[in-house]
């Protein structure tokens, strides 16, 4: 690679200052926004991709993608440029950028009360490098002794990526290792930067295979550094500035697009198992879970059908039905409607070569094409070859739209779960459509399961309209959010796995994919023992997705009642989680509405307490409930670090008050999950421990956590059908709440907004034991509220 060296400035226009670089290279520094800032290099003044699919500041992007240089969607509040000494400084209100001469850029940011302050800067010794024959791309900025990097989305080991050395490239990764494989299924090559006391996001849009270094690497002739390196495409970056790391996810989510909001049904259980679908008499076994969670008073809202619905032998071909396994797929839909469960099923996006539709695809021109020749590409697949749907032809999508609707919901299919789609495509140079603008795949390849789950998604919009879709992806890149939920992939049965999942899913709730989860239980090796499998039930009911799911290596398969002994502590678990379930769904609500991550590390609320950025077992769940979930055999006592905070926290069980900034120890019996609540909280309960049924959800209690003394809080619930675009039309209820203390009284006041009742028409108050304070609703003595 070549570094760029000297510039001069070509031109100044409202969105950008571009200067020649080398006397060929265009360099373009985009100002956005206020506190966000865009560089793009133009190779010889061309660009690799003119498109991008990730960046939708407003609303999503055209199928065919959105024109790399359009800069519609953000403000362009406008900029002062002045040239200084041989350098460009370039400053709006809130970002102060000054561009060296060779080539490096100086990052600063307005403090409120300390002036302009360093934020980043790029490598003075080789900041930016391109390959002469067009392939490949690099940067190189400094790396200071005090930061600490967060993001990437799904990857393996601790929060903190400090030191450590990533790649980007979709991997079936069967089995792996939740602390060390790299790399995984998503490509979101996303950066949070936090230096005590501002943090900054760095995102790459750039989908080919990527490398980011984060302080692994050490050359002697240069200061310390970061590295970033793709191997194709263009070197495209959004710099934007916190200053708190909230801000700068926050800011993240609304560049790449805003997350679906789903159906309620989708926070319920959801049962899987590759188990039933393998099984000879699959329908049996899938009709026999009905019966089984019947009998043992388990709480589901779904299950998901492996693919071994639509196998010949021991191979699998999407939208084929295996008539001998399942003979009547809709009446078995229909059971599993009858008893309040809905149906996800699984779908791939590469059809083997013996395929029952293989010559027919093809000889439609739908597969990504061999660089060499016009044939479809051929790459392994399942233990076999086959080639992969192409989703940049129209065409493509429309038979795969034909087949979800045709082979899936006509059948009483309610969603589909995309799987295996990394598109392991590694002839680099393979020929994709381009919606008529030829492309190679190395350039869009996590593109693909993008816009497969897009097709997927309006095909099930199309079929329901009056339904919000839900859906299902384990691939994908930056973006993905507008369209799925997704999950961390075939982890491996182990305590280390739950330990580091728990890190992955947080991981990924920082980078923008607020609805996430894991398989719980493991998905592939021996299966897990009674006490780690209680444990991962415990900690899984606490994420916005969950699933029991296995396939495991022994054979056997991850039920709730795979222990009887142990059922009663695994049916409190998800009790819990049902009961909790207007928490949950009003999390998901803010979540899409307002950018708020559900899950969240315990620092993001408490940055001003250094202790928080300790490596945790613990996390959030949204502002106001800490989950510290046993991840360690035979503790039966847990350590809690309480973030320091004003109004304290309450041991969730006892209703105990502790002060925060402190340790303390709490009983963790087999048959309990330690939870804490953050004091001045409020959180909504249910009495119902059933699949969603919004009619007989006739209770709600507000768990009052009262701060002590002189406090002032607030908060709000969510309620509406749980299914429709109602809440579009005010169709809903958004019920908030202040709640007001001090030494003698707790007075909490309610507001209404919205057209929709739910079945519950009243609310009673629950505080703490042992608390003495009167309460007051609006200021009048009672205990009970009826909505208006």
């Amino acid at each position: 690679m070549k570094t760029l060296k000297n510039w001069v400035l070509q031109q100044k226009t409202a969105e950008f200052v571009e200067l020649c670089v080398d006397g060929q290279h265009l360099f373009r520094l985009f100002v956005l926004e206020e506190g966000l800032c865009r560089v793009l290099i133009k190779q010889r003044g061309e660009l690799a991709l003119d498109r991008t699919w990730s960046i939708a500041p407003e609303q999503d992007v055209p199928w065919q993608g959105r024109l790399r240089e359009s800069c519609e969607g953000f403000s362009l509040p406008g900029y002062q440029c002045e040239q200084q000494d041989g350098r460009l400084v370039v400053t709006t209100e809130r970002l102060r950028v000054t561009l060296h001469q060779p080539l490096w850029l100086e990052w600063e940011y307005l403090s409120e009360t300390a002036g302009w302050q360093p934020l980043c800067a790029d490598r003075p010794t080789g900041a930016y490098l391109l390959n002469a024959h067009g392939d490949g791309v690099a940067h190189y900025q400094r790396r200071y002794s005090e930061d600490n990097y967060y993001g990437l989305g799904e990857k393996a080991g601790d929060l903190n990526r400090t030191g450590r050395r990533f790649e980007m490239r979709n991997l079936d990764a069967m089995g792996y290792s939740a602390a060390s494989t790299d790399p995984l299924y998503k490509h979101i090559p996303f950066t949070l930067t936090r230096r005590d006391p501002v943090s900054f996001g760095l995102f790459y849009d750039n989908l080919s295979t990527t490398q980011l270094d984060l302080g692994n690497e050490l050359d002697n002739y240069h200061l310390p550094y970061r590295r970033y390196q793709a191997e194709a495409g263009d070197l495209d970056y959004y710099l934007f500035l916190g200053p708190k790391v909230l801000d700068v996810t926050k800011a993240f989510v609304r560049l790449t697009g805003k997350m679906l909001f789903g159906p309620k049904w989708s926070l319920g259980y959801s049962g899987s198992t590759m188990h039933y679908t393998d099984a000879p008499d699959a329908q049996n076994q899938l009709m026999n879970f009905i019966s089984l969670c019947q009998e043992h008073a388990i709480p589901c809202d779904s299950f998901q059908l492996s693919s071994g619905y639509t196998s010949i032998n021991d191979k699998r071909y999407v939208f084929n039905w295996n008539y001998d396994k399942v003979p009547q797929p809709t009446v078995m839909s229909g059971a599993f409607h009858q008893a309040g469960m809905k149906l996800a099923a699984n779908i791939k996006p590469c059809l083997l070569q013996d395929h029952p539709r293989y010559n027919e695809v093809a000889q439609q021109g739908l597969f990504i094409r061999d660089s060499e020749s016009d044939a479809p590409e051929r790459s392994v697949f399942w233990d076999d070859e086959g080639s992969h749907l192409d989703f940049t032809n129209p065409a493509a999508v429309a038979w795969w739209q034909e087949n979800v609707t045709s082979q899936l919901l006509e059948k009483g299919i309610d969603s589909t779960w995309n799987d295996n789609n990394e598109y392991e495509v590694w002839d680099g140079e393979a020929r994709c459509h381009g919606f008529g603008q030829p492309l190679p795949i190395k350039l869009i390849r996590p593109v693909m399961p993008l816009l497969m789950m897009r097709a997927s998604m309006e095909a099930q919009q199309r079929f329901a309209p009056e339904k919000r879709p839900f859906l299902i992806s384990r691939s994908g890149c930056a973006g993905m959010q507008r369209y799925v939920q997704t999950w961390s992939g075939d982890n491996r049965t182990s305590w280390q796995t739950l330990r580091y999942n728990t890190r992955m899913g947080v991981g990924m709730s920082l980078s923008g994919l607020y609805n996430v989860g894991h398989d719980v239980g493991g998905f592939s090796g021996l299966k897990p023992d009674p006490e780690l499998f209680v444990r991962w039930v415990q900690n899984g009911v606490m994420h916005p997705r969950f699933t029991i799911h296995s396939w495991n290596d022994d054979r056997t398969v991850n039920e709730p009642w795979m222990y009887p002994e142990f059922t009663p502590a695994i049916r409190e678990a998800m009790a819990l989680r049902y009961r909790l379930m207007p928490y949950l769904y009003t999390l998901l609500w803010q979540a899409s509405q307002d950018d708020e991550p559900m899950l969240r590390p315990t620092f993001l609320d408490h940055e001003h307490d250094p202790r928080t950025f300790a490596e945790t077992d613990d996390f959030m769940l949204g502002r106001d409930l800490l989950v510290a979930s046993v991840v360690e055999p035979e503790q039966r006592e847990r350590a809690i670090y309480l973030p320091e905070n004003a109004t304290g926290w309450y041991d969730y069980h006892s209703g105990k008050w502790h002060k925060g900034g402190q340790t303390i120890v709490v009983e963790a019996p087999l048959e309990r999950l330690p939870l804490m609540v953050r004091g001045g909280a409020v959180l909504p309960h249910a009495s119902r421990v059933g699949h969603i049924d919004n009619a007989t959800d006739d209770q709600r209690t507000l768990l009052l956590f009262p701060a002590p003394g002189i406090a002032k809080e607030s908060g709000m619930l969510f309620e509406d059908d749980g299914e429709s675009w109602g809440w579009q039309r005010e169709e809903a209820l958004w019920l908030s709440w202040t709640v007001s203390s001090d030494a003698q009284c707790i007075n909490i006041a309610f507001s209404v907004r919205g057209n929709y009742r739910p079945a519950w028409q009243t609310l009673e108050i629950q505080l703490p034991a042992g608390e003495t304070r009167a309460l007051t609703i609006n200021g009048e003595r009672q205990q009970r509220w009826t909505l208006p």
